[in-house]
């Protein structure tokens, strides 16, 4: 049976940021974790724009706190591809200049997010890949690390349960994202996976994809998305809902179109977050959950599952 498309909007003010834990579907027992982790790491983000820190400084550091939570499918507890590796993809873009830095099919190493991040500031490229963005990122003074500092139990039993030929719940699912506008008028946006379970070695989803998994531009907003990779790329999902709020749609209406077209047109599921060049977030998922909260200027703290 198909999942009601799940919706909701909230207002901004001169600094907002949404972060999300992934489209999936999580075991009910464990859902207050996945919502406590996201408002941990929303708050960590507000903490920066209420002190006049800078959206791009508020993704980065929200969804660094998400990679580090063994809950979610992103730096620690990542998931495993099937030869029981783990290859982190993450991407960060900001809304002025249209800077942005990725990295993807990455082993060996803590902290994508920071790596994609330290891409942007670079500038000579936007997407590193597999061993070259290894290199990259031992040029840029980050300390390569065994991998299996960041393999859980909880991945290796959602490996053995997908090549058994079961389904896995009490999974996030999918990726770690953050969208955030400061007191200046900037947008950024950050994304973080291990992409799915069991994916054959290199493979690559939506979340390094600009235009895909990540997307900011001040006219029109920020975007992360979450779910099917494959047809988030096809669609151009984060792009197509950042469009959408250029043209005035609300960030939540945006977010549901694009969710909703993702199912229609691909029969995938997925959600995504928003946040509009006023700072209003909207967020939307067509799985069973998507953990996520916000912390606004005006409205303060909300979250949930």
């Amino acid at each position: 049976m198909t999942n009601p498309i799940v919706s909701l909007g909230g207002p901004g003010g001169r600094w907002s940021v949404v972060v999300h834990g992934g489209a999936g579907h999580v075991a009910e027992a464990r859902r207050s974790l996945h919502a406590e982790g996201c408002r941990r790491a929303a708050r960590l983000g507000a903490d920066i724009l209420r002190a006049g820190g800078s959206a791009l400084d508020a993704v980065e550091r929200a969804v660094r706190m998400l990679e580090d939570d063994p809950l979610f499918n992103a730096g620690t507890g990542a998931c495993l591809n099937v030869d029981s590796q783990i290859e982190l993809d993450a991407s960060i873009m900001e809304g002025r200049d249209l800077r942005a830095g990725a990295v993807c099919a990455l082993s060996g190493f803590a902290a994508p997010i920071a790596i994609a991040r330290a891409a942007l500031e670079d500038g000579r490229h936007v997407l590193y890949a597999a061993e070259g963005a290894a290199r990259f990122a031992v040029e840029k003074g980050f300390e390569r690390i065994d991998s299996a500092r960041l393999v859980t139990e909880a991945a290796r039993a959602a490996l053995a349960a997908v090549l058994a030929g079961s389904s896995v719940t009490g999974w996030a699912g999918s990726t770690v994202g953050a969208v955030a506008r400061d007191a200046t008028g900037l947008c950024a946006a950050a994304t973080s996976t291990g992409g799915t379970i069991g994916k054959r070695p290199g493979r690559v989803g939506d979340s390094p994809l600009i235009g895909s998994g990540t997307y900011a531009d001040d006219e029109a907003g920020a975007v992360s998305t979450t779910g099917d990779g494959e047809g988030m790329i096809r669609l151009g999902i984060a792009g197509m809902i950042a469009e959408r709020m250029r043209q005035g749609v609300s960030a939540d209406e945006a977010a549901r179109g694009s969710v909703e077209r993702l199912l229609a047109r691909l029969s995938m599921k997925g959600g995504a977050i928003a946040i509009d060049r006023e700072g209003r977030y909207g967020l939307a998922r067509s799985t069973v959950t998507m953990s996520w909260a916000a912390v606004t200027e005006l409205a303060g703290e909300a979250g949930g599952i």
